[in-house]
């Protein structure tokens, strides 16, 4: 339970690392946050029949807007801390194993498990990405890794 309970705490850590890597992203070239997560947040509502989150974006009304843009970055968050809580229970299997190499893999897991269901969910479709926008999804997710690998082998291990 205690390896959970690290790896929840890294997770948060990561999540803040993530989270920060991507505004100063947005700061840095001035692009508008992603409307991926609430477009995800919308096709689950309609595949759930989950009213009025449902609703198509040309009739929602600003409510319902903000409440999925809520919802798919608070799933964000949810996402980060229970990949962490994950790799906390994993961690003690992976003690010969790189810190970098445990970094990626977890960047890698963080980052499929934000894009997959928002590609089968049609939200968006990688593969016609640009070269930056790969980048921009990469990059954050990598620093994810390496926060969250840092703060669990920092606090499950201290010196």
């Amino acid at each position: 339970m205690k390896t959970f309970l690290y790896g929840a705490i890294a997770g948060a850590a990561g999540t803040t690392a993530i989270e920060s890597a991507t505004y100063l992203d947005m700061a840095l070239r001035g692009r508008p946050s992603s409307s991926i997560p609430a477009h995800v947040v919308r096709e689950l509502a309609l595949r759930a029949h989950i009213e009025p989150l449902a609703a198509p974006d040309d009739t929602a009304n600003d409510v319902t807007k903000r409440r999925r843009s809520a919802l798919g970055e608070l799933s964000g968050h949810a996402i980060g801390i229970g990949i962490g809580a994950a790799y906390g229970l994993l961690a003690p299997l992976l003690t010969r194993t790189p810190a970098i190499a445990r970094a990626m893999a977890l960047g890698a897991a963080a980052m499929a498990a934000a894009d997959v269901p928002a590609a089968l969910l049609g939200a968006t479709g990688p593969r016609e990405w640009e070269p930056v926008s790969c980048l921009a999804d990469i990059v954050p997710h990598m620093i994810y890794g390496m926060a969250t690998v840092a703060v669990y082998d920092a606090i499950a291990n201290p010196q």
